[in-house]
């Protein structure tokens, strides 16, 4: 049974990272515990948050910041007008598309560590239709850094999870439409290919 992957982008795994704070009053209807996290970042009260202000509103379950990529990742996905920020409703539905993959971070965290290793990778993205070998996920192996704990991960956290599966699915989509005979082969000359890249977030 395939297991399918949000369709546009959520807010970070377990709850930390977000806190409540003044500022102006919620927009009629929003939720104020949202409108409190919001508000706690948008540091110059203009309504709009930057790239470095939502990295600072989303954090892993153990309160590590999201990674700056996929921060950028997810501002491509919620900055519809393209100026560098993104607003209010912007940030709600982009905490609801967290959301969506706390809960499939869940399912594929087996061993509820709060990180997902490779077998788990490989596991998630084959349910998303993408085809992986142990090849495949050794670009995102868990570093034999630690971290600001001092603990060395056992595996991939929640921002580096979504932004393995999202690029992936991405790649795979883009492969099968180019893949017209589903043979899992594509030829391509270097414009298309540079055309492809280019197309992606």
């Amino acid at each position: 049974m395939s297991y399918y992957a949000p369709s546009y982008p959520p807010a970070g795994y377990g709850g930390g990272g977000y806190n409540i704070a003044g500022g102006p009053p919620p927009v009629p209807g929003a939720d104020p515990a949202l409108w409190g996290r919001f508000s706690s970042v948008d540091t110059d009260r203009d309504g709009a948050i930057t790239a470095t202000e939502l990295q600072s509103a989303l954090a892993n379950s153990d309160l590590s910041p999201f990674d700056i990529d996929t921060i950028k990742l997810l501002m491509d996905f919620f900055d519809h007008d393209r100026d560098g920020m993104i607003g209010f409703e912007e940030f709600q539905r982009l905490s609801r598309y967290i959301k969506d993959w706390q809960n499939v971070f869940r399912h594929f965290d087996r061993d509820r560590s709060g990180t997902i290793d490779g077998s788990e990778l490989r596991s998630a993205l084959s349910r998303f239709g993408s085809v992986t070998t142990p090849f495949f996920s050794r670009g995102e192996e868990p570093s034999n850094t630690p971290d600001y704990r001092g603990i060395v991960p056992t595996g991939i956290s929640f921002d580096r999870f979504v932004r393995a599966c999202v690029v992936v699915k991405q790649l795979t989509e883009t492969f099968q439409r180019l893949d017209v005979d589903n043979d899992g082969w594509i030829q391509v000359d270097y414009d298309q290919f540079m055309s492809t890249v280019l197309s992606l977030p």
